[in-house]
């Protein structure tokens, strides 16, 4: 049974990114991610597990400062006359940037995103991953600021897949993974802002297979993950092939936005960027394939499905297109 202040929370959570995105002031822009924030607070909190809570709080506290300076910087900009970012002094533009990545969690502002999602159950752990991302991020496509970026994009991509390679928990490797995927959404924006959109809903697609896939196996831990994907060959073969497609490998659907992101890339000479990411997608792809071929090396008599196991027909749907979607796009491309 749904609870009725859950779906109350959860409309007003949208509609204030609905809100974020689609206004035409700072102040209205802020009132819009103060929505977000105390519509989401709700739904994180649980009353069967106090690390859902504690995680709440910090999540509250964290935004809660990051959106005090952020209304400070666009006070500061608007006593100034500043209203155009492109106008603004360094400061004011590198103070609001730096406050928009601590909302999404992008190194060197990150400290507090892994261990959130660590406490938060997996749907909550979903929404911090992929929905909250999106205001904060369309924010930050007003106000480029390209030399600072291209720091926070370089120090993203090699924090995430440096303290990711030593994790045991799941949600901190996905926490982790999705600081590398904003590092690449990041440098999509520097040229070519269509492509970030292109890539987080990829990313969402990928994201929502692989945790409806650990919920339905209630699996927090690699050690669980090992003997839990032993059970049956279909999520056995599910699961390695979207980590592969999250990793980025041809012919999964993932491939498609990191290819377009380093052939923009390449094409207006970020070539060091370029060359970081993709060296830095590396360390993310062998934590994911000491995942997958760990799943492997087990010899079971599994089953090819397990009879308790429902796998209806949206969660193949959602499936299909994660892993044959570079496919399908590309034959669509050749059409035309």
């Amino acid at each position: 049974m749904l609870n009725i202040h859950k779906i109350l929370f959860f409309n007003t959570m949208i509609l204030g990114t609905l809100i974020t995105i689609s206004a035409y002031s700072w102040f209205s822009m802020w009132i819009g991610l103060e929505i977000n924030l105390l519509s989401i607070i709700p739904l994180l909190k649980s009353p069967k597990s106090l690390y859902p809570s504690e995680a709440s709080m910090k999540y509250f506290i964290t935004q809660s400062l990051a959106s005090t300076i952020l209304l400070f910087s666009v006070l500061m900009m608007s006593n100034l006359n500043e209203f155009m970012p492109q106008n603004s002094s360094l400061f004011l533009m590198i103070s609001i940037n730096s406050m928009l990545l601590t909302k999404i969690g992008m190194a060197p502002f990150h400290w507090w995103f892994p261990e959130v999602v660590e406490g938060l159950s997996w749907n909550t752990a979903f929404l911090l991953l992929t929905w909250q991302k999106l205001g904060p991020m369309v924010i930050l496509t007003y106000n480029l600021t390209t030399n600072f970026f291209t720091f926070v994009i370089i120090f993203s991509s090699l924090v995430s897949g440096i303290w990711g390679v030593n994790q045991i928990s799941l949600r901190k490797i996905l926490a982790y993974s999705s600081i590398n995927h904003m590092a690449w959404m990041l440098a999509s924006i520097l040229y070519l802002k269509v492509i970030w959109l292109i890539y987080f809903s990829i990313y969402t697609l990928i994201s929502v297979n692989i945790i409806v896939m650990f919920k339905f196996l209630n699996i927090f831990w690699l050690k669980q993950l090992f003997s839990s994907m032993n059970q049956s060959k279909m999520s056995k073969l599910l699961f390695i092939l979207n980590f592969l497609s999250l990793a980025g490998l041809p012919p999964f659907l993932g491939f498609l936005p990191k290819w377009l992101i380093v052939n923009n890339l390449i094409e207006n000479n970020f070539f060091t960027v370029s060359a970081i990411l993709i060296f830095s997608t590396l360390l993310p792809l062998f934590f994911y394939m000491r995942m997958t071929f760990s799943t492997l090396t087990f010899s079971t008599n599994e089953a090819l499905l397990k009879t308790k196991e429902k796998f209806n027909f949206k969660i193949i749907l959602l499936n299909f297109f994660s892993l044959s979607g570079l496919l399908t796009c590309t034959n669509i491309y050749n059409l035309f």
